[in-house]
């Protein structure tokens, strides 16, 4: 009977140990969303993992579009997204910047242009400009490279150029970072646009790209930290309800000075914010591309 007793509170323990908050039992975290921010948030989870044991993060990319979605449904603990709210998504989600980052042209490095202006970006994206002459360049085609729906990083290019994607007249679709970067490097008349930060770090392994200036501004980590660059945006994580326990302890890391140099050393500029006091930044209302 007394072996019985012993055995029974035994088992109790367990289970109210695999119940309780902070056991093994609760130490993962699902994050997916944004492919700009899935590399930066996959360094940040190895060190967090590292000063954590017994801690499970799991990084999944996808687009903006599917962060949003997998933490409206369940699906994720915490979204990632390359840009902020817009207002419309401020009642159901509260974002956490943790990092900034630009938007940047690029080409072969290769390509003798040297600047784009604005209106003629227009022009090539929606099929006026065909060939990289007009732009002093070779008689070459030019081969336009736009993102795949569902990316902000479309969203906020069709944005700042005041385009529809109906209008691009694309020769390559690509999705995340390292497929338009790829896909420049291999095609000496290309033209697409990426993550500055993502271009950077390429750059610097060797990759033959380079990066056009925007507005006459040059595409680089500097520019977007003075705020010069023109064409910037908040890598943000989202959550539906106020994030608590390892939620709002990851997050805390991920916005702290502990990882400011997993951010720099990825060519995005650090944020100085607490979960307390970090201020959700949001995008206009717009229409969906």
């Amino acid at each position: 009977m007394r072996r019985n007793l012993l055995l029974g509170a035994g088992l109790l323990g367990l289970v109210l140990t695999a119940c309780a908050p902070g056991s093994s039992a609760d130490q993962k975290l699902t994050l997916t969303g944004s492919s700009t921010v899935a590399p930066l948030i996959g360094e940040i989870a190895k060190r967090y993992e590292a000063e954590n044991p017994g801690v499970r993060i799991d990084v999944q990319t996808g687009g903006s579009s599917r962060g949003l979605a997998d933490a409206s449904q369940g699906l994720a603990d915490i979204g990632m997204i390359s840009r902020g709210l817009k207002a419309e998504e401020t009642d159901e989600f509260q974002g956490f910047v943790i990092a900034k980052d630009g938007i940047g042209l690029i080409v072969h490095a290769d390509n003798p242009v040297a600047t784009i202006r604005d209106d003629q970006v227009v022009d090539i994206f929606t099929g006026q400009i065909n060939a990289w002459q007009a732009l002093g360049g070779s008689q070459a085609p030019i081969t336009v490279v736009n993102k795949a729906e569902g990316r902000s990083t479309l969203e906020l290019f069709l944005k700042y150029f005041e385009l529809e994607n109906s209008q691009v007249q694309a020769d390559v679709i690509i999705g995340d970072n390292q497929q338009g970067i790829k896909t420049v490097a291999g095609n000496p008349d290309a033209l697409g646009y990426v993550s500055i930060g993502a271009a950077e770090y390429d750059i610097a392994q060797g990759s033959p790209i380079k990066l056009l200036p925007v507005d006459g501004v040059a595409a680089t980590t500097n520019a977007v930290q003075d705020g010069s660059f023109p064409l910037s945006r908040p890598l943000t994580l989202v959550v539906t309800e106020p994030p608590t326990g390892l939620a709002e302890d990851f997050i805390n890391f991920a916005q702290s000075e502990q990882v400011h140099d997993i951010v720099r050393a990825q060519n995005f500029v650090p944020v100085n914010a607490s979960l307390a006091q970090a201020k959700q930044e949001t995008e206009p209302a717009a229409t969906a591309n």
